[in-house]
Parts: structure tokens; C-alpha cells; sequence
């Protein structure tokens, strides 16, 4: 089974970009998704960019995920 995890595009520098979720930064690649911007929702697999939802999408699909974990999010 694969997962992605939707994030939030925080800094972008050419094909590399770093994603937020819940205070916690990653590097990504931007290689599969090279239009996403600044700001978006985009969805993270192995450290890539493999696509992007909307604000609500994101954050229902988080709070699905905090659920299952049985943590709260950040801040």
C-alpha cells in the first residue's frame, strides 16, 4: 500500500520545493509536478510532489489521518 500525504508548498526553488504538514518540513522534488505554487495543497510520496487537492480536500484527509494515528495536529 502507498500513501500520500497532503502538505502545504512553503518555499519553492526551481524543481525543489519544501512541504509543511502539522510543524513538520520536508525537501520535495518537483520534478512530477512542476506547476504546483507557492501556497498549494500538494500530495507527498517518497519525497516527491505526485499531485495536487484543494485546501479542504487537504485538511479533511489529514484530520482522517490524525484519526487513525490517534495524535492531535500542531499549534
Amino acid at each position: 500500500m502507498c500513501l500520500a500525504v497532503p502538505m502545504k508548498l512553503i518555499e519553492l526553488r526551481e524543481s525543489v520545493g519544501v512541504a509543511e504538514v502539522d510543524g513538520i518540513r520536508r525537501e520535495v522534488s518537483l520534478m512530477l509536478q512542476p506547476d504546483a505554487q507557492l501556497g498549494d495543497y500538494v500530495l507527498v510520496h517518497a519525497g516527491y510532489v505526485i499531485g495536487k487537492v484543494d485546501e479542504v480536500e487537504a485538511q479533511t484527509t489529514l484530520e482522517m489521518l490524525r484519526q487513525v494515528i490517534g495524535v492531535e495536529p500542531a499549534g
